[in-house]
């Protein structure tokens, strides 16, 4: 799927959620399956806890990390 627009993408990561990407968007996965979304914008899960993957479903909020995984970021 090209990229019909002049402008590059905007793609928007946060602390602990989703990778959110304007669309629409081809997202090919580790396996070489293809998921396509027409949407505006589309949440793509980075904790591979989705039953959507690779769609967010907000299952990053209801679980938390596992002990000693890294966040990336310092400790408080």
């Amino acid at each position: 799927m090209p990229n019909g627009s002049e402008h590059p993408r905007r793609i928007s990561l946060g602390d602990d959620g989703p990778l959110l990407v304007e669309g629409p968007v081809e997202v090919t996965c580790a396996d070489g399956t293809v998921a396509v979304s027409d949407r505006f914008l589309v949440a793509l899960c980075l904790c591979r806890r989705s039953r959507a993957y690779p769609w967010c479903d907000t299952s990053h909020r209801r679980r938390g990390r596992p002990p000693g995984e890294d966040t990336g970021r310092p400790a408080d």
